[in-house]
């Protein structure tokens, strides 16, 4: 059976509409970017660390998949907002300009660990301190990498995207099925 290595509902629901059965699990892993460490290398090794934590922690299950997703603003990481002052300081900081979204998929075996990176161009439209503090009382932009959710209100803000919409709700399905298929072969 595979595992979801992640709390995500909004993973899980990709997932599901790939037609796979799957346990879903919370992994606890140290999530702290490592001195110097580019985004992409950073979410890649968190994607991988989620899905072989996962799969240690269920040796039963055949395989593992770990996903992370963060969103790079002049190549700066914006993580989760720690509160609703950093929020809507990262929600100022994207207003009106282009971002990179980019999630990291990792499957694993045990034996082999497979791994990709997509990253997807988000445009802003411009937005006013009262909109945006107006979304923070929603709820939704508190657990979500950059503070927004493409797939409900934070899509509101979204004026254009260039690459895969899943990957920005957080899991690119073109890639995670090829992994997948990969991985089983």
């Amino acid at each position: 059976m595979l595992i979801l290595a992640s709390a995500s509902p909004r993973r899980k629901q990709l997932l599901q509409q790939l037609g796979y059965d799957f346990l879903q699990i919370a992994t606890d892993i140290d999530e702290t970017p490592i001195a110097g460490e580019k985004p992409v290398d950073y979410v890649l090794r968190l994607a991988k660390l989620k899905a072989i934590t996962a799969l240690n922690e269920h040796p039963e299950e055949a395989i593992s998949l770990g996903s992370d997703t963060i969103v790079v603003l002049d190549g700066q990481l914006l993580g989760k907002p720690v509160n609703k002052q950093h929020a809507c300081q990262m929600l100022q900081s994207m207003q009106g300009r282009k971002h990179q979204v980019v999630t990291a998929v990792a499957v694993t075996n045990g034996n082999k660990t497979l791994t990709q990176a997509v990253t997807t161009e988000v445009e802003f439209c411009p937005m006013t301190l009262s909109e945006i503090e107006q979304y923070w009382l929603t709820g939704e932009p508190a657990d979500k990498a950059g503070a927004y959710g493409i797939q409900g209100i934070g899509g509101n803000f979204v004026k254009a995207i260039v690459g895969s919409y899943s990957s920005v709700v957080g899991l690119p399905l073109v890639e995670t099925k090829q992994l997948l298929q990969q991985i089983m072969e």
